[in-house]
């Protein structure tokens, strides 16, 4: 029940005892009043002698807080006293000023008249002043204020009362990129539409609200139900024109759906390729509630085969089609690295990369300068830095090689190099778009480019696409295929003693690039599953 509906409630409830007594009272006494006693001094009936006596004297009684007396000061005291009461409790003003302004002569004989007085509130935004007409009326030889609400604001009516809000009901407080809402300001503060879409980010959206916003206040009108007719004075909070962050409602729902459709910890991270909006970030509940998606570091196991590949068409002079080994086993340098159970022999770099070779991607770096993963990485924005109002990111951390063997390992995500989920959505939307992506999560809050970095060549990411669409179309990622023209490079990290391994999906379609990451599956094939129920979701 609202505040005016409970307080409407009681101020019936009040005359409803004054009607009982006062009957009780006349029926007590053969239905008429008391005399007065001898000696008692006779009541003066309320009112004043004429017109300016009775105008002043009400405003300086409402000036002064004495409602009562205000009261009696018009033809409808018990209204008046009420509604006197709850416009001073409510606004709770430092101080009222009412003054005359304007009184209309008063003819001879005349039984009503008119003017304007000011008011001004002192409250907390500052003071609110405004011009109020009123009437005088004379009623058995006194002059009288006619009430009437108008007299508390010239737009209240009757039924009608003054509140402070300091964030409007129902709201929208954050939208996502299109305009829908996904926080709102409700009775309570502010709360995540139905569905709680972005459970992630709701403290990082809310929180923005609050430094953006700061501290609202609003006089408003409000009906007989305590709905908001209109705001008077100040600004509510929620008045304030609503943030709109980057996410996508609908790609928010549908990575949400897709990482609570799996059992272990899984993450996903969404951009958009051509303006860097967060369009989704989405964890479950086996992932925890700390965003690991935004700055959790992990190996990226094969997914960082899109880096090598970058490197050796870039450094090394290949392309898609140039002819590489890949052998089930081999040494080289001195470290012995394996594939998964299976060998190509002589094939295509294009083939290699689909099918997810280790062998051939461990040679490939070792023949690449010592900084080669570096510039690569580099290129594909995994050093870059980004600080992004109301959430902490990490990209990446790609160093130099310490050795050889360490070089070798670097090259299929196995060695000291780590990503973020959000990592490798940035590196897919490079890939993507051919220019670098700065991410944000706000229209109206900027991303600060702490460092950024500058793409691969055109020539190069060209040859590189051609490898992530076999990746969809023949190799490790057909699962995504249901979802349409997808590009992709799966990778699963060993980590540990080696007995566990992160599962890994990165990869884009159209103007949306992705990442997904699962904690300890051993296997990125449900990461490829997710991502395409991500996929065709939106």
């Amino acid at each position: 029940m609202s505040p005016a509906r409970r307080r409407g409630i009681l101020i019936g409830g009040a005359l409803l005892v004054v009607v009982v007594v006062v009957a009780a009272f006349f029926v007590l006494n053969g239905g008429s009043a008391p005399e007065a006693e001898a000696g008692a001094t006779s009541v003066e009936s309320p009112g004043a002698a004429d017109p300016h006596t009775a105008i002043t004297e009400y405003l300086q009684d409402v000036a002064e807080n004495n409602p009562d007396a205000a009261a009696r000061l018009t033809d409808g005291a018990p209204a008046a006293a009420v509604a006197l009461r709850d416009a001073r409790n409510t606004l709770s003003p430092r101080s009222v000023v009412a003054k005359l302004t304007v009184l209309q002569p008063t003819p001879a004989g005349a039984k009503r008249t008119s003017g304007t007085f000011s008011m001004s509130w002192a409250l907390k935004p500052g003071n609110w002043t405004y011009d109020v007409p009123f009437e005088l009326v004379q009623a058995d030889g006194k002059w009288l204020v006619h009430w009437a609400p108008s007299l508390l604001h010239p737009k209240l009516e009757a039924g009608q009362r003054l509140v402070i809000s300091t964030a409007v009901p129902d709201t929208t407080a954050v939208a996502d990129r299109d305009g829908k809402p996904l926080l709102v300001n409700g009775a309570g503060g502010l709360r995540a539409v139905d569905g709680d879409p972005a459970p992630l980010l709701r403290s990082a959206l809310g929180g923005q609200v609050t430094a953006a916003s700061g501290s609202g206040f609003a006089v408003q009108r409000v009906d007989t139900s305590g709905k908001s007719v209109e705001t008077l004075f100040g600004k509510a909070d929620g008045e304030a024109k609503a943030l709109t962050s980057s996410l996508s409602l609908t790609a928010q729902k549908s990575a949400q759906a897709a990482v609570d459709s799996y059992q272990g910890s899984a993450m996903m991270v969404a951009l958009d390729t051509g303006s860097g909006d967060i369009l989704a970030v989405a964890q479950n509940a086996a992932a925890g509630n700390s965003p690991k998606a935004l700055h959790g570091l992990y190996e990226p196991g094969s997914s960082f085969k899109i880096a090598t590949s970058v490197a050796a068409v870039q450094q090394s002079g290949l392309n898609a089609q140039s002819p590489v080994d890949c052998p089930g086993v081999a040494t080289i340098g001195t470290r012995t690295v394996k594939n998964e159970g299976f060998e190509l022999g002589a094939t295509t770099l294009q083939t290699a990369f689909a099918r997810s070779c280790n062998t051939t991607f461990g040679q490939l770096a070792l023949d690449l300068p010592a900084d080669g993963l570096v510039k690569a990485a580099n290129e594909l924005g995994l050093n870059a830095d980004y600080e992004i109002p109301g959430i902490d990111t990490e990209l990446g951390k790609v160093e130099p090689a310490a050795s050889k063997d360490e070089q070798v390992e670097d090259g299929f995500g196995q060695g000291r190099i780590q990503a973020s989920c959000l990592g490798g959505a940035l590196m897919a939307a490079t890939v993507a778009s051919g220019k670098a992506v700065t991410p944000r999560l706000w229209h109206d809050l900027e991303t600060t480019v702490v460092k950024g970095y500058s793409p691969p060549p055109a020539a190069v990411l060209g040859q590189v696409r051609k490898m992530m669409r076999a990746v969809v179309t023949s190799g490790t990622g057909r699962g995504a295929g249901v979802a349409g023209e997808v590009y992709g490079k799966t990778g699963t990290a060993q980590f540990g003693d080696g007995s566990d391994a992160t599962g890994w999906f990165v990869g884009y379609r159209g103007n949306v690039a992705f990442a997904v990451l699962l904690e300890e599956s051993n296997d990125s094939g449900p990461a490829v599953t997710l991502a395409a129920k991500f996929l065709k979701g939106i």
